[in-house]
């Protein structure tokens, strides 16, 4: 049962994604979508959740000035990490095709941080999926590419269209954080704050 002093609060979802958008109408929640421009750029240093962390944090920032007492912000980003490389949007067909090159045959990771800001709080937390992919053709490749056109996901894929039902052999965590938000993680943090 989602907690009743939710209600009471103002959520605000920072992410233009349509799919985190119905994770958050699925979840029951009464939120509204409000975007700001941030410059994606991380520190060269940071590995691993560090860059989604860093990132979450980041989206929340040009926020902080306007928030009014019973407002949560909420913000994510999503990396695949692969051979010690974190992945993001492909910017072109090319890019897609190597990224998913690279993920063939293999386990990878897909790592989604989640950044919850009130006026008097923040909190960052993560989720991290083991996803192994089957080894795909270049024709598979080549098809999902064109048919499904995945410049807007991280690691050039989306678990939830054809590449997964064919390519995605073992899951270990969260299918939802593929997706690209834990909801479990997400319920259960909000749940805290209102407690």
């Amino acid at each position: 049962m989602r907690h009743k002093n939710i209600s009471n609060h103002n959520i605000i979802l920072a992410s233009g994604s349509p799919r985190r958008q119905q994770f958050f109408k699925d979840l029951g929640l009464d939120f509204s979508i409000v975007l700001k421009p941030v410059d994606e750029v991380f520190p060269p240093r940071l590995r691993h959740f560090e860059i989604s962390d860093y990132l979450a944090q980041l989206k929340a920032l040009p926020f902080k000035t306007d928030l009014k007492p019973k407002d949560i912000l909420i913000t994510s980003d999503t990396i695949v990490w692969n051979n010690e490389t974190a992945l993001g949007k492909p910017k072109n067909t090319d890019e897609a095709f190597n990224m998913l090159k690279s993920l063939s045959n293999k386990t990878h990771e897909v790592i989604t941080s989640v950044c919850f800001t009130s006026l008097d709080f923040e909190k960052t937390v993560n989720s991290v999926t083991k996803v192994t992919f089957k080894a795909l053709t270049d024709d598979e490749i080549n098809y999902y590419i064109k048919n499904f056109k995945p410049f807007d996901k991280a690691g050039g894929y989306g678990i939830q269209e054809w590449i997964g039902y064919i390519g995605v052999t073992k899951l270990e965590g969260s299918y939802f954080n593929v997706m690209g938000l834990p909801t479990d993680v997400v319920y259960r943090v909000l749940n805290e704050m209102v407690s």
